[in-house]
C-alpha cells in the first residue's frame, strides 16, 4: 500500500517578512511586499539564524533557505536529530539561479582587482547544491542530498522529489523547498530583455491591464514525513501531499503551450493522483505570473482539467503581493496554499480590479475569503509553470 506523506513543518522568508504565519496573515490583510517594483525581503537578517562565519560562508539564497530551514524544522519538533535514522531522510531544494550575488560580485572583483583576488569560497558560495548541502550538515542528514533546478517550478518540483521518495518507501522523512535571491540590476535587465518583465513595476495577475511579473526573493521550506513516523512520535501534523502531477510542454524554451494540453494533463494527473474530483477543490493558487501568455495558458488548462467546476472554485495568485521568486516560487505557494487551507480563509490577488474577461468565467479572490471544504476536508490545488515547458500541480490536504 502507498505510504501517506505528511507535512510536519513550514518555514517561509518572503517579501512580506520572517514566517509562515506572517506570509499568511499579511497575505490575508490585503498587504504587499512589492516596493519600487521589487519583493525584497528588506526586513531579512542573516545573523538572526547564523553566526558572522556561517553566513560569510553562504550566499544570500542559501542564507534564505536556512532561515526558512530552521523555522521548519522548528515546527516539525525535530530537537537535535531527525527522527528517522539519518540516511533515510532526504533533502531537495530548488533553485532557479542559484548563488547569484556571489557570481556577480567575483566578477566585479576580477575585473577590478584580478584572478588572484577572486575569492577561494566562490564555488561553494555559488553553486545550486549550497543549499541543500548546508542543511543537510545542519540538521544531519544523512541520505539523498540534492538541489532541483527546473526554472520557476523548481520549489514545486523539489516538493514532489521528497513526497515521491517517502511514498516509495527509500526515505521516512525530507526537508524540501526552494530557495531564490535575484533581484540585481542584471536579473532585472535579463527579464526585461525578454519582455516578462512588467515595465510598471506592478504585478495584477489575471487583471485586463496586466503587464509583466516583478521579481522577487525568499524561500519556502516543508518538512515532509511519512504519515506513520509522524504518528509515533507525536507530530504535528499540518497537512497531507495529497497527490501531484508532472508534465512538459515540449513545446518552446520560455514560452507556454498555448493550449494549455500538457499543463492540464498535470492537473488532471494530480487529481487522479489524489483519489479527488474536481468539485472537491476548495481552493487553487495559481501560478499566475501576470504576462499575458502564463495567464492566458494557465487559465484555459485548469478549464480544460477542471471543467464547468473551476467556475466556482475561489482562485488568487501569491506573485501579486510578494512577486515572482523564480526558483522558490513553488515552495513558497505550496506553503501559502497550506496556510489557506488551514485556516479556511484565502488570500485575495493583491490590487486585481478589472478580471480579464477574455480569460474565462473565474472565481477571483479579491478580498480575504472563506473557504468552504468538501465532504473530503479541505483541499486545495496549487501550480507551477517554468521555462522550458515544465509542468506542476500539487494537491494538497489540510
Amino acid at each position: 500500500m502507498r505510504r501517506r506523506v505528511v507535512v510536519t513543518g513550514i518555514g517561509a522568508v518572503t517579501p512580506l517578512g520572517s514566517g509562515a504565519e506572517t506570509l499568511h496573515h499579511a497575505a490575508v490583510r490585503g498587504d504587499s511586499g512589492i516596493t519600487d517594483g521589487l519583493g525584497r525581503c528588506a526586513d531579512f537578517d542573516p545573523m538572526d539564524v547564523l553566526t558572522r562565519r556561517e553566513a560569510l560562508r553562504m550566499d544570500r539564497f542559501c542564507q534564505l533557505a536556512v532561515a526558512a530551514a530552521d523555522e521548519a524544522v522548528r515546527l516539525a519538533g525535530w530537537g537535535d536529530a531527525p527522527p528517522a535514522p539519518a540516511e533515510r531522510v532526504h533533502c531537495v531544494i530548488g533553485t532557479a539561479i542559484g548563488g547569484l550575488h556571489t557570481l556577480e560580485a567575483q566578477l566585479n572583483v576580477l575585473r577590478a582587482e584580478g584572478a588572484e583576488y577572486v575569492s577561494p569560497l566562490t564555488v561553494p558560495l555559488l553553486m545550486a547544491n549550497a543549499a541543500p548541502a548546508h542543511l543537510s550538515m545542519r540538521f544531519g542528514l544523512a541520505g539523498e542530498t540534492s538541489a532541483l533546478a527546473t526554472a520557476c517550478s523548481s520549489g514545486a518540483q523539489a516538493i514532489v522529489a521528497g513526497a515521491r521518495v517517502i511514498r516509495s518507501g527509500e526515505a521516512d522523512a525530507a526537508i524540501v523547498g526552494g530557495a531564490e535571491a535575484a533581484t540585481s540590476d542584471f536579473t532585472q535587465a535579463m527579464f526585461t530583455s525578454s519582455g516578462a518583465l512588467s515595465p510598471t513595476g506592478t504585478s495584477v495577475p489575471f487583471d485586463r491591464t496586466r503587464d509583466g511579473f516583478v521579481l522577487g526573493e525568499g524561500a519556502g521550506v516543508l518538512v515532509l514525513e511519512e504519515a506513520e513516523t509522524a504518528r509515533a512520535r507525536g507530530a504535528p501534523v499540518l497537512g497531507e501531499i495529497l497527490g501531484y502531477g508532472v508534465t512538459s510542454d515540449h513545446h518552446h524554451v520560455t514560452a507556454p503551450e498555448p493550449s494549455g494540453a500538457f499543463a492540464a494533463a498535470a492537473v488532471r494527473a494530480a487529481l487522479a493522483d489524489s483519489g479527488i474530483d474536481a468539485r472537491d477543490v476548495a481552493y487553487i493558487n495559481a501560478h499566475g505570473t501576470g504576462t499575458r501568455l502564463n495567464d492566458a495558458a494557465e487559465s484555459t488548462a485548469l478549464r480544460r482539467a477542471l471543467g464547468d467546476a473551476l467556475a466556482a472554485i475561489p482562485i488568487s495568485s501569491t506573485k501579486s503581493y510578494v512577486g515572482h521568486l523564480l526558483g522558490a516560487a513553488g515552495a513558497v505557494e505550496a506553503i501559502a496554499t497550506l496556510q489557506a487551507l488551514r485556516y479556511r480563509t484565502a488570500p485575495p490577488t493583491h490590487g486585481l480590479t478589472e478580471p480579464d474577461e477574455e480569460l474565462g468565467p473565474l472565481a477571483h479572490v479579491r478580498a480575504a475569503l472563506a473557504l468552504k471544504p468538501s465532504d473530503k476536508g479541505c483541499i486545495g490545488l496549487t501550480n507551477s509553470m517554468g521555462f522550458g515547458g515544465h509542468n506542476v500541480t500539487i494537491v494538497i490536504g489540510a
